[in-house]
């Protein structure tokens, strides 16, 4: 009798090597946290960003075996590109140079409009030049006005400062006359001009010099030469048919994230700016004293430095206004005369401005305050013209081609770039009140009772007065969304008790998750209120501007007269507005101070970098650094490493903004690297946020080629989360990206398996869902088996382009 012949073994379950890259979100995690293992090693990078493993999986690729229910976990710690040492709370400082380097990628998705798209770009240039030249303006307010010219010329004020002694005029010493007072003083200004250009410069080198993926990394990616073979998007012979050729869109340009040539030209030009600002404010004194005194300095010297000023600033806008950014290929090049010339003309200027007014002049006396009013006013003026230019251009863009999803129909950008202007008046206008406030003592600066200085410029005031109509004006939209809220969390009881049945209804927990519900949803209505906040800032804006040009003194002084409660509301709105400008700054202080001592504070402001940094310094070179020009090319090198080295299978998988950044290294690789890649991302803004307010870059055109370009994609979202949420995808047939809403919390109430209560989770641990589980292992199932190339010599790689994961 012959034996039984024992059935076949069941085919091995992809037996492929696969590989899940984790990319955390914002606030970082540790390595430890993210693998679910103590004891991590580090596979590539360095302590600021660095690819991590369980130390188990040291060397997963080499044995697949192991591996056939799970990938091999990577996980990418980015963490310290945003929250590292202290000093980097002082970047809150900077907050109005990053707002408006947000709203040059805010512009609307535009098709044959290239005109209008750099008309776009250099208005927010323009608008961010202006930010700096208002920050360096409230420098010399405070040091050259307030300090030197009004306290120090006034023996009642300067004998209360004992530091101030000897600069006072009621001792004669050699730095009491005005001009070398101001000369002495201008060094403040000029000293954190010069602070600024330091810490792009370093800001530039330690994070924004990494390089992209180039020609030879595509090589590395395509080491057969497929693509060389069949061109750009050839498949592999055993990948089936090709995909639909996507639009390319930007952020798959090679030097998108790499903008050396225009960051370095931009610094150079507000590095000059800002010197010739103080430049200005020194030699614009001392020449109006030689023109209108019997002065021993002949006028034509100061006419002289105050042309070469015009001529040298002119220089600088012709430079903010000449170039944009160059994405078609990494701009490595360097404008050498441009960056050393111009701010070194800028700074040879300031110190002939500085020789020019310490020239004696025995007869100069000051009095009242230097006469910058005119100049605040034409500058906040500018800054409303130049946004409503911005608004008209952004609209016409919109028109060309809708996107019902964009934000304020288009207008996302111009509002951004006016709440830019409006912190940056909060700011400078703050630090010049509580200075003025200090020096004065008891007395009310402007007020003209107890006083013994003038005050800082009147448009300062009335730009002060106006927070408290601003704020009145706010409680009706926020009153609104208030009772919209509440209302829509009681229509959710009953679907949530559905959706839970049978478990028997709790009201607490009914009411408390369809609070939560409810709440998240606020979100999608966060862009109304950006829009009401800035129009209004900028009609009351317009309306400090004439008022102080009508009246010529602050609020309460300019309604004497008027009505009992006209003149009651005026001084009330005065005060209270610059309790209010000056109460921000110091908050501003505080905080920065706060997060420099404690680690916990430090995080948290460094989740606000972790949203307002994504994107490069496109407007403005003093803004914080972009730390996803280091990430972006760390996550594409990585997966452009594994999928050449063993042509598995690899998950990204990126939570919240960490979706973002993997999104962004996917457009960076190569064709055929990208179709070897799975894309999972939870709790993901990508189209809730980056698509709204970014539509030209994360609109639904690009993200629908996202996932055509893609192997696989998969994007799960909760409805209790108040950051991600669905992406959209309009296509026919649908491409079932979106997974969700997943249920929050998993269990209504207490069950035999879940005997204590279920938190809500909202935006955190999506890998607690089953569904994160199954979803991942249908990505890989989609990917398909691969075997990898394990031609070895030695137990080693060959073909390795990279540091090896071993």
């Amino acid at each position: 009798m012959a034996p039984a012949i024992p059935p076949p073994p069941p085919p091995p379950r992809n037996t492929g090597a696969a590989l899940e890259l984790l990319v955390h979100g914002v606030g970082g995690a540790t390595p430890q946290e993210m693998l679910g293992d103590p004891r991590t090693v580090r596979v590539t990078g360095d302590a600021t960003a660095a690819v991590y493993r369980r130390t188990e999986d040291a060397h997963g690729e080499k044995h697949p075996e192991r591996y056939r229910d799970e990938p091999v976990a990577e996980a990418y710690c980015w963490s310290g590109l945003t929250s590292g040492n202290g000093s980097r709370a002082l970047w809150l400082l900077l907050l109005p140079f990053m707002v408006v380097n947000l709203a040059h990628w805010m512009r609307p998705t535009a098709t044959g409009r290239t005109r209008a798209v750099r008309l776009y770009g250099v208005l927010v240039r323009l608008v961010a030049l202006s930010l700096t030249v208002l920050l360096t303006a409230a420098a010399c307010e405070v040091a050259l006005d307030l300090v030197a010219w009004q306290c120090a010329g006034v023996p009642e004020c300067s004998g209360r400062r004992s530091w101030l002694g000897f600069l006072s005029s009621g001792q004669g010493g050699w730095w009491s006359q005005p001009g070398r007072r101001l000369a002495l003083a201008a060094t403040v200004p000029a000293a954190l001009v010069g602070l600024l250009w330091y810490l792009s410069n370093r800001t530039w080198s330690a994070y924004e010099s990494q390089s992209p993926l180039d020609a030879t990394d595509a090589d590395a990616c395509d080491p057969d030469g497929t693509e060389e073979a069949h061109g750009p998007g050839a498949p592999d012979a055993d990948d089936g048919p090709a995909p639909v050729p996507p639009v390319p869109p930007a952020l798959s340009r090679p030097g998108f994230w790499y903008g050396r040539r225009l960051v370095a030209r931009l610094r150079a030009a507000h590095t000059a700016a800002g010197f010739l600002t103080v430049a200005a404010a020194v030699t614009g004194a001392a020449a109006r004293h030689d023109r209108t005194a019997d002065s021993p300095v002949p006028q034509v010297f100061g006419a002289v430095i105050e042309g070469a000023i015009v001529l040298c600033a002119v220089v600088a806008v012709w430079v903010v206004c000449r170039r944009g950014r160059s994405e078609r290929a990494r701009d490595t090049r360097l404008d050498g005369a441009l960056i050393t010339y111009l701010p070194g003309s800028a700074l040879a200027l300031l110190g002939l401005a500085v020789l020019h007014a310490g020239w004696s002049r025995p007869a100069w006396q000051s009095a009242g305050s230097l006469p910058g009013e005119t100049a605040f006013r034409l500058l906040a003026l500018g800054q409303g013209l130049l946004v409503v230019i911005l608004a008209l251009v952004a609209r016409s863009l919109y028109r060309r081609t809708p996107e019902p999803r964009t934000t304020l129909y288009g207008l996302g950008g111009p509002s951004v770039a006016m709440l830019a202007c409006a912190l940056g008046g909060v700011m400078t206008g703050g630090v010049a009140q509580r200075v003025a406030d200090w020096l004065d003592g008891p007395g009310t600066p402007g007020m003209g009772r107890g006083s013994i200085i003038e005050g800082p410029p009147i448009l300062l005031s009335w730009q002060a007065s106006v927070i408290p109509v601003l704020l009145l004006l706010l409680l009706a939209p926020v009153l609104y969304l208030v009772v919209r809220t509440a209302r829509r969390a009681r229509r959710m009881g009953p679907d949530i008790e559905a959706e839970y049945a049978p478990e028997p209804p709790d009201r607490a927990r009914t009411r408390r998750i369809a609070r939560i519900r409810a709440t998240a949803a606020l979100t999608d209505s966060a862009p109304w209120i950006v829009g009401v906040v800035s129009a209004a800032t900028l009609f009351l804006g317009a309306a400090a501007i004439v008022g102080s040009w009508v009246s010529g003194e602050v609020p309460g002084l300019a309604s004497d007269g008027a009505a009992a409660p006209v003149e009651s509301i005026a001084e009330a709105a005065q005060s209270t507005g610059s309790w209010l400008i000056g109460f921000g700054f110091i908050l501003f202080v505080a905080s920065g101070r706060r997060a420099y001592r404690d680690a916990s504070a430090r995080r948290t402001i460094g989740i606000l970098w972790d949203v307002g940094t994504f994107w490069p310094r496109a407007a403005h070179p003093f803004a914080p650094p972009c730390y996803a020009e280091r990430a972006v090319p760390d996550l594409a090198s990585r997966m452009c490493a594994w999928t050449a080295t063993t042509r598995g299978r690899l998950i990204i998988s990126g939570h919240s903004q960490g979706s973002v950044l993997a999104a962004a290294a996917v457009w960076q690789l190569p064709d055929t690297a990208r179709r070897r890649v799975g894309l999972l991302t939870y709790g993901s803004p990508i189209e809730r946020l980056y698509g709204r307010w970014f539509p030209a870059y994360f609109g639904a055109l690009p993200l629908l080629g996202l996932n055509r370009s893609v192997h696989c994609w998969r994007n799960l979202y909760r409805a209790t989360d108040p950051i991600g949420g669905p992406v959209r995808l309009s296509a026919d047939p649908d491409p079932g990206v979106d997974r969700g809403p997943l249920r929050d919390p998993l269990a209504y109430g207490r069950t035999t398996a879940l005997p204590l209560p279920e938190p809500i989770l909202g935006h955190s641990d999506y890998q607690a869902d089953p569904v994160f589980a199954q979803e991942r292992t249908a990505l890989l199932e989609e990917l398909g088996p691969r075997l990898p190339r394990q031609a070895e010599s030695g137990g080693k790689f060959q073909k390795s382009s990279g540091r090896s994961s071993g």
